[in-house]
């Protein structure tokens, strides 16, 4: 499956982003998708997932509260909404799917998008 990722730019702190994933190829609905972010000098670290059918889903403690993953399988997408942003957010957003369902790890994904830059000012 392949997968694009748009909707980053820069906001100000305690603003909002809304980013996109659309993937196309394979069956959408046969994939968990997840969210994962990687800023300058850091390793990739997981944001949120979904399950293939968005009834489920999970989230690193650092977004809980602000950020929501949701999905659409009629369009083939998966959407971050990113609200109440920090400066500390500052980072390429990755999408990523897998055929099984919904996990924590880069690793554990098969498929990934090119990134979005998201810039957080203070």
């Amino acid at each position: 499956v392949q997968l694009q990722a748009s909707g980053g730019g820069l906001v100000q702190a305690g603003g909002y982003l809304r980013l996109s994933c659309a993937a196309s190829g394979r069956t959408f609905s046969n994939y968990a998708m997840g969210w994962f972010r990687q800023a300058p000098g850091k390793g990739r670290e997981f944001v949120a997932t979904i399950s293939w059918s968005g009834s489920i889903s999970d989230y690193a403690e650092f977004v809980k509260g602000r950020f929501t993953i949701s999905r659409d399988n009629a369009k083939n997408t998966v959407y971050l909404q990113m609200n109440s942003l920090k400066p500390e957010d500052t980072a390429t957003y990755y999408c990523s799917a897998r055929s099984l369902p919904g996990a924590r790890s880069t690793v554990d994904y098969n498929y990934w998008g090119q990134g979005t830059q998201v810039t957080v000012s203070s």
